[in-house]
């Protein structure tokens, strides 16, 4: 199923939930005998969203807010006119407060109250528990709901979209090696690279959807790499533009050519890079040893050559910095090795 699919699918299992839930709210509101039972729908509706975690906290804030909404109603309802112009204050005061909070996301259900309070002109303890049941009851549903996510598939699809990824630079770095090798086979790796990145934004989008969607398994290791990745495309992107600068190429190319040809073998997820990090090194130190060039041609093309050598062994750091930044459960629970780490 492609990415088109998989959105649709996506969508259509939320618009399920929220259809399934709002009935459900609707249904237990009206069997406990609840007010405008209907608005337990709606806010089963504004309050289920696309991760479990978003709707947890969401129906946290929701239940916060409640109390300071119903607080605000009745102060301006029971007093003075309690007509649409009082409920304008109301908003006002509701949007303010709640902006100042971080808690915007609220007003929307609590404007729903506020109507309730509004037209009933009722400000008894049992209609403010009668208003606090439809909030419960809709956020209750809306969390039940979300705990059915298909997580288990999109871990697969993530795990799928790493192995893409590194099949992905291992076109790159072929592409980059025949171009400093003046190929006449070469590709140019624009295509390659511009598609890669808009892969590897949709993957990191998808890891963290991944993560508010599980509560175990420190699922922020998918997101650490695309991140690494991310990177490490960039900086390949900037490798070619250097490339492109050369007007004559060196006899040095042809060995970073065949370096870059070795790395294109190490893109894995658990490859390790000290090895080429230390052949870079003997690399850097044989580069040096040549004579220095005579003409202004020669330097420029000696610099440019240079700066790519250093564009590389970012590109290696970047991964031994993503490995450095793990802890013993990442290994345990993603490489299948007992703290790595610590030994």
């Amino acid at each position: 199923m492609g990415k088109k699919g998989k959105e649709i699918k996506k969508k259509a299992l939320l618009a399920f939930k929220i259809g399934v839930g709002s009935f459900a709210a609707i249904y237990f509101a009206e069997l406990l005998g609840v007010q405008f039972a209907a608005s337990a729908g709606i806010v089963t509706l504004l309050t289920t969203v696309s991760t479990k975690w978003e709707t947890v906290k969401l129906a946290g804030y929701r239940i916060l807010t409640f109390f300071l909404s119903s607080i605000v109603a009745i102060f301006l309802f029971s007093r003075g006119r309690a007509d649409w112009l009082m409920f304008g204050v109301y908003m006002f005061l509701l949007v303010f407060l709640s902006g100042i909070a971080g808690l915007s996301a609220t007003v929307s259900v609590n404007a729903v109250i506020g109507t309730h309070y509004l037209t009933s002109m009722d400000f008894s303890f049992e209609f403010v528990i009668n208003e606090f049941l439809i909030v419960l009851i809709g956020i209750t549903i809306a969390t039940i709901l979300n705990l059915f996510q298909p997580y288990r598939s999109q871990k697969g699809s993530i795990i799928a979209g790493m192995r893409d990824t590194e099949e992905a630079l291992q076109k790159i770095l072929k592409g980059l090696s025949t171009y400093l090798k003046n190929d006449e086979e070469t590709q140019n790796p624009w295509e390659e690279i511009e598609k890669a990145e808009r892969n590897l934004a949709h993957y990191t989008e998808s890891a963290y959807e991944y993560q508010d969607n599980t509560f175990v398994s420190h699922p922020e290791y998918y997101i650490y790499y695309f991140e690494m990745r991310m990177k490490q495309l960039n900086l390949l992107q900037n490798l070619h533009g250097e490339m492109q600068k050369i007007r004559k190429v060196p006899e040095d190319a042809s060995l970073i050519a065949n370096f870059i040809l070795k790395l294109r073998e190490h893109t894995h997820e658990m490859s390790d890079m000290a090895p080429l990090l230390e052949e870079l090194e003997y690399l850097l130190d044989q580069i040096k040893k040549h004579p220095l060039p005579c003409n202004t041609e020669d330097v420029e093309g000696a610099a440019r050559i240079y700066h790519i050598l250093m564009d590389l062994e970012d590109f290696l750091l970047y991964k031994v910095r993503f490995v450095e930044s793990l802890e013993d459960r990442h290994f345990e629970i993603y490489w299948n090795v007992d703290g790595l780490k610590s030994k």
